[in-house]
């Protein structure tokens, strides 16, 4: 695959992926039915939800995805304890919202505790409650910077993870995810196929599984991990363009900034950056710093 098709393909990833983020945020916790009654489709990056963002601003998904490709970037590695303090960094600096179980973590981090602690104190205390997506959110940026190694990417995907969310069924469907980001960004056409050879439990295979013959009636698309991956599957290949994808996955409401963030990411390897409607991307207040990360993450990998 030649590097100016590549660059596209890793653009895409960092754009697509907070296209959707910031797509989803307007609409996110309003069910699918209070979208249709309100806007009829969901299809414009202009702000607002709950959070009151301006048009462009990201969520906590790309925020924390940005905390781990800056370290991969400045380390030129995969470095655990620095994407941890990069982590307690942007906690410190009161971000507008934080998922209850990326919260623990960080409070724990943030107190000294080792990363590896944090996220096991985590998963005991929180436990089964925190089978949350807040991992699988931002986890993208390790496959670009291992897209070409199996191994190397389901183990930095599993240990990015478990930083904050060490619930198995969190760790196993960032490694599903990031095997799928990473079989599109080498031309494979199946990334549920993938995603099933990476995965390792039973119920994340079933969730992949489930995105082949899924509908929108059968997808809840809350804060539940394999909800997310089911659904952001489902989005990339029963759909043929990353708007359609993309703009299927927030309409599913919920929690649309993450369904969406994952959407985008995996759109974003598949059909590459320019594909991705202009207004969406020229609308994203961290353009810049996401294509810089994208151009330095390709030349890393």
């Amino acid at each position: 695959m030649d590097q100016d098709r590549q660059r596209n393909r890793f653009r895409g990833v960092m754009l697509g992926m907070a296209a959707g983020d910031a797509l989803g945020a307007t609409v996110e916790f309003k069910s699918p039915e209070a979208i249709a009654a309100t806007i009829g489709v969901h299809r414009e990056i202009v702000g607002g939800g709950w959070l009151h963002l301006p048009a462009g601003e990201v969520t906590d998904d790309t925020q924390m995805a940005l905390c781990i490709a800056r370290s991969l970037v400045e380390k030129q590695r995969f470095d655990a304890d620095d994407i941890a303090a990069n982590f307690v960094e942007w906690f410190r600096s009161d971000p507008k919202d934080i998922g209850n179980t990326t919260r623990h973590a960080l409070e724990l981090l943030n107190d000294g505790v080792p990363w590896q602690d944090a996220g096991a104190r985590t998963h005991e205390a929180m436990r089964p409650r925190d089978a949350s997506n807040g991992s699988i959110m931002r986890c993208a940026p390790i496959a670009l910077a291992a897209w070409r190694d199996a191994e190397m990417n389901a183990r930095h995907s599993a240990d990015s993870s478990r930083i904050t969310h060490a619930n198995p069924l969190c760790v196993d469907a960032c490694v599903a995810l990031n095997a799928a980001v990473a079989a599109l960004l080498l031309g494979e056409s199946d990334p549920l196929a993938a995603a099933d050879r990476a995965a390792e439990l039973d119920e994340v295979r079933t969730a992949i599984d489930a995105a082949a013959t899924a509908t929108p009636d059968t997808l809840p698309a809350g804060g539940y991990v394999l909800d997310t991956l089911s659904a952001a599957l489902w989005a990339v290949t029963a759909h043929d363009t990353p708007e359609d994808a993309i703009v299927a996955a927030v309409n599913l409401g919920n929690d649309a900034d993450t369904t969406g963030a994952v959407a985008g990411a995996l759109a974003g390897a598949r059909w590459g950056a320019d594909a991705l409607p202009t207004r969406w991307v020229d609308t994203l207040l961290a353009k810049d710093e996401l294509v810089a990360l994208a151009d330095a993450l390709l030349d890393l990998g």
